[in-house]
């Protein structure tokens, strides 16, 4: 059964007339009276009346016509909400973050909503590995994370930015003066760090194993507020990409080595369709 089967049938059930009502449509007489007959084989029962030149309605007709004329409506509707989603007027994203770049996203976020406010947008928190498990079974949209592996070929990635990996510590901290600081000095304090799922303590710990150095991990805390408060103390420091900090009460400072820069990614299913809504958020956060 076709839409335009059924817009040939509503458009001669109105007129009962098949020649007018194929000169209405623009088509043959013998077109309508084809479709006609194909959409009354499919269905089984005659919907028309065929008396000479006159046709009247058929009782299966009658009732029929309700429905044809909701599927051609809902058809309508259907492609005026598609038109909507092309110009940004309705939509839904669903976008998985690294708890590191929540203060970039943020204002990324801002914007893109206050542009498109038709559209509802999700935004989920969380580690690397997590978000690209639920990537992988099309819960998002796309992921914005660090990722430096080898590229899976059924991901496809754009780079965002490069972070360099810092340690943050209290503003009047003994550390806050240095402009620098290599692996072995970060070693020796005592740290507060993000969860050992995090991405970034994984990457910690392969820098470390590579100098054979064992840090003091004396805390490990999946919030960046809660490690930011602790920090404040004075008592710990942190590891964190300079794109997590913002708190005017702690420092940032550099991590000496060539490998202390990372790459934070847009990471989508390769094959999976692109809404337009997605592009244009995917191209505001390109312009970070």
């Amino acid at each position: 059964m076709e839409l335009r089967q059924l817009r040939y049938f509503l458009k001669a059930k109105e007129l009962l007339n098949f020649t007018e009502a194929a000169t209405a449509l623009n088509i043959s007489q013998s077109t309508l009276s084809q479709q006609i007959k194909q959409l009354e084989d499919e269905l089984n029962v005659p919907l028309f009346n065929r008396i000479g030149k006159r046709v009247t309605l058929t009782e299966a007709g009658d009732l029929f016509s309700d429905y044809a004329l909701q599927s051609i409506n809902k058809a309508n509707e259907g492609l005026l909400l598609l038109r909507d989603l092309k110009n940004l007027n309705v939509g839904n994203i669903t976008v998985g973050v690294i708890y590191s770049m929540r203060i970039l996203f943020t204002q990324i976020l801002i914007k893109f909503a206050n542009q498109h406010p038709n559209i509802k947008i999700k935004v989920v928190f969380g580690t690397t590995k997590d978000l690209l498990e639920r990537l992988n079974l099309y819960h998002f949209d796309f992921i914005l994370t660090f990722h430096e592996e080898p590229i899976e070929l059924h991901l496809k990635c754009q780079t965002v930015l490069k972070a360099n990996m810092v340690l943050v510590t209290a503003k009047d901290s003994g550390i806050a003066h240095k402009a620098d600081i290599t692996l072995q000095e970060v070693a020796d304090l005592p740290l507060a760090l993000p969860f050992s799922g995090n991405n970034s303590i994984q990457f910690f710990d392969q820098s470390f194993g590579q100098q054979s150095l064992v840090p003091n991990i004396c805390m490990e805390i999946n919030d960046i507020p809660t490690l930011f408060e602790v920090v404040k103390t004075g008592q710990w420091h942190t590891i964190l990409s300079d794109t997590s900090v913002n708190d005017p009460d702690v420092v940032a400072i550099p991590i000496e080595g060539e490998k202390m820069r990372r790459t934070i990614m847009i990471v989508s299913l390769r094959e999976a369709y692109e809404k337009k809504a997605v592009t244009k958020l995917c191209e505001m956060l390109g312009e970070i």
